[in-house]
């Protein structure tokens, strides 16, 4: 068995953890963000944190109501005096495993050269470069990912960044909706696992993976895991949108892992007939029965029961997850220790 193997299955016991330590933190997270008097969140994360982050600032503007934005750490360090002007009243919030990648901490570095910006850190080590440094710092060590690609780190910070968006907002049904997807978790994977395995079982030599709205910056990590683990070009776009362009990129040699949504239920059907034309092999998530094209895809996986729309990405992660795995294991690539990669950048 594979570290990354490993560590997948074992992320929903993490998010365990990570729920109960978030909701012991709550009171004193809400506290410090009301002594800050923002006007706004700025997201910084490199590589994975950064598309963790795209999701998490699209949490916070549509359910905390505050203006909030990314941006991936090399930019900002690259052009910090560009950016700066964006950065007036802002908490920047940095999610991160190691907690030490150089372009991050440089980054936070440069933005405090001329003025205090409030910084929370999310991180998966103790006492890390980056928590020692921010004005409060949040740390997750039984999440941390020893294998070079993140997996179980990334549902875990996801989970962090979604659990603050709603205590900002005091949703308490997307709160209990997290502890029922967690409590689920378990027996969601020995349910999907195979079939999986079974319909990513076959030459493919793209991946494309399709969500709207706060799963859009987590589709983009799910192709980041098939290209680091699998060694598969993959890349990640809103449903619809992937008709302007990249469609042309679909074919028999083709992975789509789509994420489904309750609404535009006809439109959705007509993607997928669309893309199965063109040959390509479909996996279709949801957590509803009529909104799920079971007689046009592959295969089609659903939640135990129904969740928030931002919830339903922690089930889903875990399907592009098991397929880089999947395929890793059939070509005989090592997936803890990818060529050519670290498991956090040291400039």
């Amino acid at each position: 068995m594979s570290l990354t193997y490993s560590e997948i299955k074992s992320q929903y016991k993490a998010l365990q953890k990570t729920y109960d330590y978030m909701m012991s933190k709550r009171a004193e997270f809400t506290a410090f963000v009301q002594k800050q008097e923002i006007k706004s969140v700025t997201f910084v994360g490199s590589g994975s944190s950064y598309c963790l982050s795209e999701s998490a600032a699209f949490s916070f503007r549509l359910r905390a109501g505050l203006p909030a934005l990314s941006l991936a750490a090399g930019d900002l360090m690259l052009n910090t005096d560009l950016y700066r002007p964006m950065l007036t009243n802002t908490l920047v919030i940095a999610p991160s495993r190691s907690g030490s990648t150089s372009e991050v901490v440089e980054a936070l570095r440069l933005i405090q050269a001329n003025e205090h910006i409030p910084v929370l850190a999310i991180s998966c080590v103790e006492q890390s470069p980056l928590s020692q440094t921010a004005d409060f710092s949040l740390e997750l060590p039984w999440a941390f990912d020893q294998s070079v690609c993140q997996t179980r780190t990334v549902t875990n910070l996801y989970a962090v960044n979604l659990l603050l968006a709603a205590f900002l907002a005091g949703d308490e049904v997307l709160i209990a909706d997290m502890k029922t997807a967690i409590l689920q978790g378990e027996s969601y994977m020995a349910r999907v696992e195979e079939g999986i395995r079974q319909v990513t079982d076959f030459p493919w030599t793209n991946a494309v993976v399709l969500a709207d709205g706060e799963l859009q910056g987590l589709a983009s990590e799910g192709a980041i895991a098939l290209t680091e683990i699998a060694k598969t070009q993959a890349h990640a776009y809103h449903l619809l949108d992937v008709r302007h362009g990249p469609m042309v990129t679909v074919g028999p040699d083709t992975l789509v892992i789509a994420a489904l949504s309750d609404n535009g239920t006809a439109h959705q059907r007509n993607l997928m007939r669309d893309i199965k034309e063109r040959g390509a092999k479909v996996i279709a998530f949801a957590d509803r029965a009529e909104v799920m094209p079971q007689d046009i895809v592959d295969l089609t996986i659903m939640t135990d029961c129904p969740l928030d729309a931002a919830v339903r990405g922690i089930p889903f992660i875990f399907i592009p997850q098991i397929a880089a795995l999947s395929n890793a294991e059939r070509h005989g690539i090592n997936p803890d220790q990818p060529d050519g990669l670290m498991a956090w950048v040291k400039l």
